[in-house]
């Protein structure tokens, strides 16, 4: 088997004319998920429910599109090595709190600081108004541990990065598939307003992306060494509620 034979996706039959265009379908469904997110994140509250949508239709990509085999050869599979959760829990929880760290180092509690972009999509989300502090916790950081986990990992570090790597080789495939992950999350600060109506800065808005480019390395390095997508999962989720706890602890 070349590399190039190992690094394409394995189509439902009913999808193999699509096999030459892989690359450019998920680059496609991206950019659909992408709106979707835009439009539960940025839109009216009666556009909220795009958001966790698109993570449940990228989940849902693989079995739309790939065989059996195709999915297990994308990481949909138990994983390899006896420390993969927990090494992944670890890296996950690090990096966000890294994340952290440095937006309180450059700019404190303000507007540029990504984290507090994140707080106020989260105040947008769900008013505070009759909830106590710890419930409004648990609600908005339990869906942030298993929609975007799910949804992200299968589709980013499972699915787009195969059909990236099947044109352009599983190391470029891999960056450029991190660099779309981060550029999505530009709908997460760097085109998000604050509530005085301004925008963060585009210096800060550029380290984010950075931040997410390289979280989203380490989350395909995971899945790289496990063979497996469900240490990503990990990874993610643990990354997520780090995120939440130290954004209600610190921020709210």
């Amino acid at each position: 088997m070349t590399p190039e034979t190992a690094n394409q996706l394995r189509l439902r039959p009913a999808w193999s004319g699509l096999l030459p265009a892989a690359p450019f379908v998920g680059a496609a469904l991206a950019l659909v998920f992408l709106l979707m997110r835009g439009a539960g994140v940025l839109g009216p509250a009666r556009w909220q429910w795009a958001l966790p949508l698109g993570f449940v239709l990228m989940a849902a990509v693989p079995w739309i599109l790939l065989s059996r085999q195709g999915r297990r050869e994308i990481g949909l599979k138990a994983p390899t090595g006896r420390f993969a959760f927990s090494g992944a829990l670890a890296c996950g929880a690090a990096s966000a709190l890294l994340c952290f760290a440095l937006g309180m180092l450059l700019y404190g509690r303000g507007a540029d600081n990504w984290y507090v972009s994140i707080a106020d999509s989260y105040r947008r989300a769900i008013p505070a108004g009759g909830m106590s502090p710890l419930m409004l916790q648990i609600a908005l950081t339990l869906p942030a541990c298993i929609f975007s986990p799910v949804g992200e990992e299968i589709f980013f570090r499972g699915f787009l990065q195969r059909a990236f790597a099947q044109r352009w080789g599983a190391r470029a495939g891999g960056w450029i598939e991190s660099s779309v992950f981060g550029l999505v999350h530009l709908v997460h600060h760097g085109l998000v307003a604050n509530a005085a109506g301004l925008r963060p800065g585009i210096v800060s808005a550029a380290l984010w992306v950075v931040l997410m480019v390289l979280t989203a390395r380490m989350f395909g390095e995971i899945r790289r060494r496990a063979d497996s997508v469900l240490p990503a999962i990990a990874a993610h989720a643990a990354f997520n509620f780090t995120m939440s706890m130290a954004i209600f602890q610190a921020l709210w």
